[in-house]
């Protein structure tokens, strides 16, 4: 048998991604008939919308139409109910890119030519553009949350030390390699088939439907692959997805909506950026007694999925921490900017930030080993309870702690590089490490539920559907092995197809690190069904017990008494058939477990705890700015790994994806609100020479999860981007070591060299 689960298995599309071969939505046919599509933006951060003149627009050369929000059928919101996100401004623009009209023409040039005619006409009104000004005047987009423990005001006035600080933590952009699109082919009695580079098909059909005044059972949303998503096709590609169906709709014709690289930065959200003011209290080993905080967020203007990501930087301020009297409170601050979105981490990674600067500062103040300060705090028994309550168990950190430590050979390279920065006046190097707690689950509780349908044909071939969408991370095959291991045959009988809603409905988004976990438990399911019904049936036809029937190596062993007939798969496959039994099943998994109170904050929101740690090691130069990572050590518990090439290669990508964050991907807005960092020319991700020369991945060993994850496996996609804050870390180690260590370190992220620049002369003051 060839790619049960446990196992190295290459890529489902490995091949066609290095040939080119692998087809996106820009490479589909287009049927006779289809036009091209293009947005028309506001130019203003926010005003009143007086008027949109499309006349000149709609006699341009090559145009069939042009639609704005007058021109919706339905409701004009993407955002689904209780929210109000429109598609199209129609009274008010709360962004300078806010989308106001689709214009549709024959060729996508002319389309594009036709916007530039759009007659605006907007009345300036003042913009929040910072979250200070947000916070000063209380513009939110939901009510302050807050997680509290124990009475952190009583402790942190008997604590025997105190500290206050603040920083500041950018966003982020997705820079996925296939942009935002749609193509929208309208079918008989205005039914719609939606092809929409999305992490979310449920929303694109729902959306679609509501805006077009349909049932959903006439809208069908499918996507077989994009190119990359990160968290930022999770609601982003449901409005483009939205415009491109309307169109369609309204000339009867197909119609493809994909956005530039310019347009895709300014329409669309990003990863939130923070700002942190926090107190702490603590004893004279370092030991936290007492951490009050403030997690303020650029919201941008809507809701978006803001309320998950602050819900989750929250419950990510403990990290990997005891804190026995805690108040973390966070603001989801509403600046006239795009709407901010989920990413990669979905405000993990914000969260863990802020215990990671407090203890550099307590072992700086007091003279103590910022590495051991860390270790004092760890969860341990007694104290194993995180402030918003749940239980921290199965905790592998202090393996994770003592590997990596050893993997990074630390002590012999933190005194090496502790002589290099006597020596050195100009280059000074630091070293970070970093311990990891990452929780597993969607905020939502509804949200942690999916499906699949599994058909078994009668040569033994199976076709795969489930809810889960493949964004390049290797969830089809990865699903694919589960069924291969129900069924003991070889992966390559197994083909996965594009999740579509015809097919799998009530799709949850392919988010949060779940789609292995969810996808694979439901496909299991619906496999293991069809199993049972080829079992009893087997045992019924040859007169054997079911305990008799074994499926081994792309066969099926009958072995009763007296007798050992065998099989292959497809020849069952064929009398099951013949004998009338179903080889078609669905299968659903629903999370067990997992409860939360969001008003009180209070509950089990993560099925598991995944562990990991970090060693960074990097180099700056003090008369420029410039910094380079030298060397990563990271390792990761991924449970029993489903797939140990995958999971090696999501741990590589999201660390590195984690360093663009925190020291070079830059957005940048000027006075007037308008985002300037607009393509790879302004806005810098990291290259192939900003990979670390030296990176080491250790996966965890001997460490199967006890709680019921899919054949013991634990999920992969986000935790190791929040290892990339061992750099942060290390920059702030490097900055230091320029006055010796005597002052503490603010660095704001990311760490540029204009920032790296500014914190050094704050410590040379």
């Amino acid at each position: 048998m060839k790619g049960g689960v446990h196992v190295s298995e290459r890529h489902d599309s490995a091949l066609k991604h290095v040939t080119g071969r692998a087809l996106y939505i820009d490479d589909m046919a287009e049927p006779s008939g289809t036009l091209h599509a293009a947005l028309v933006l506001s130019p203003i951060t926010h005003g009143r919308l007086r008027g949109l003149d499309l006349g000149k627009v709609r006699s341009s050369q090559g145009v069939v139409g042009a639609f704005a929000a007058a021109d919706i059928p339905g409701a004009n919101n993407t955002a689904g109910p209780g929210k109000h996100e429109p598609l199209f401004a129609a009274d008010e623009v709360q962004f300078a890119g806010q989308p106001l009209a689709v214009v549709v023409a024959h060729t996508l040039d002319e389309a594009r030519a036709a916007v530039e005619q759009a007659v605006i006409d907007i009345e300036p009104v003042e913009a929040i553009l910072d979250i200070a000004t947000a916070l000063a005047r209380e513009s939110y987009v939901q009510a302050p949350s807050t997680i509290l423990r124990g009475d952190p005001d009583a402790a942190m006035a008997a604590a025997p030390h105190r500290l206050t600080a603040e920083f500041s933590v950018g966003g982020q952009e997705h820079f996925y390699l296939e942009g935002q699109i749609a193509f929208a082919i309208p079918g008989e009695d205005g039914d719609v088939v939606v092809h929409s580079s999305t992490q979310h098909p449920t929303d694109v059909q729902q959306v679609c439907a509501e805006l077009l005044g349909y049932d959903f059972n006439r809208v069908t949303a499918v996507v077989r692959r994009m190119g990359g998503a990160f968290g930022g096709k999770e609601t982003n590609a449901t409005w483009v997805a939205a415009a491109a169906a309307l169109a369609a709709v309204k000339t009867g014709c197909p119609v493809k909506l994909r956005l530039p690289r310019e347009i895709d930065f300014i329409a669309t959200g990003k990863r939130h950026g923070f700002h942190y003011r926090y107190t702490v209290g603590f004893d004279g080993q370092g030991r936290v007694l007492a951490l009050d905080a403030v997690l303020a967020a650029d919201a941008g203007w809507s809701l978006d999925l803001t309320p998950g990501v602050v819900s989750r930087a929250l419950t990510h301020v403990d990290n990997a921490y005891w804190l026995p009297h805690v108040r973390a409170v966070g603001y989801a601050c509403r600046l006239h900017r795009q709407s901010n979105t989920a990413f990669r981490g979905f405000g993990g990674p914000q969260g863990v930030l802020i215990m990671e600067d407090a203890l550099d500062r307590i072992a700086h103040h007091l003279g103590r080993d910022a590495i051991e300060v860390r270790a004092a705090n760890f969860y341990a028994d007694g104290h194993d309870e995180t402030p918003y309550g749940q239980k921290v168990e199965e905790n592998h950190l202090p393996r994770c702690w003592a590997e990596v430590k050893q993997l990074a050979d630390f002590a012999r390279r933190r005194a090496e590089i502790d002589a290099f920065n006597r020596s050195n006046r100009v280059l000074k190097r630091g070293l970070g490490l970093f311990p990891l707690k990452f929780g597993i689950s969607f905020n939502l509780a509804y949200l942690n539920q999916a499906g699949a349908l599994v058909h078994v044909y009668t040569d033994g071939s199976i076709r795969l559907n489930h809810g889960g969408t493949e964004m390049g991370q290797g969830l089809f095959v990865k699903v694919a092995q589960v069924v291969a291991e129900v069924f003991k045959v070889d992966i390559d009988r197994i083909r996965p197809s594009a999740t579509s809603t015809a097919e799998v409905p009530n799709t949850s988004p392919t988010a949060a690190s779940t789609g292995s976990d969810l996808n694979g438990w439901a496909a299991w399911e619906a496999a293991n069904t069809i199993k049972q019904r080829m079992i009893a049936f087997a045992a019924e036809h040859f007169g054997a017990a079911t305990s008799d029937i074994d499926f081994a190596d792309n066969h099926v062993r009958i072995a009763k008494p007296g007798s050992n007939q065998v099989l292959s798969f497809g020849e069952l496959a064929k009398l099951c058939w013949l004998g009338r039994v179903s080889l078609s099943a669905t299968g659903f998994y629903k999370t067990p477990k997992i409860h939360w109170d969001g008003a009180a904050m209070r509950g089990r929101p993560f099925f598991y705890f995944s562990f990991g740690a970090a060693a960074a090691e990097v180099a700056i130069d003090t008369l420029t700015g410039e910094s380079r990572v030298l060397r990563a050590d990271l390792v990761q518990d991924c449970g029993t790994s489903l797939n140990p090439a995958i999971d090696l290669g999501q741990i590589e990508g999201g660390f590195v994806q984690g360093q663009g964050w925190l020291t070079c991907e830059e957005l940048w807005w000027d006075s007037q609100g308008r985002l300037r960092t607009v393509g790879p020319s302004t806005y810098k991700i990291p290259g192939s020479r900003d990979v670390p020369p030296v990176l080491n991945v250790k996966v965890l060993e001997n460490v199967p999860s006890r709680e019921a994850t899919i054949f013991r496996s634990k999920a992969i996609g986000e935790p190791p981007l929040l290892l990339a804050t061992a750099v942060w870390t290390a920059l702030k180690d490097a900055i230091a070591a320029v006055g010796d260590h005597r002052t503490a370190v603010r660095l704001d992220a990311p760490a540029t060299p204009g920032r790296v620049l500014a914190a050094i002369a704050t410590v040379k003051g």
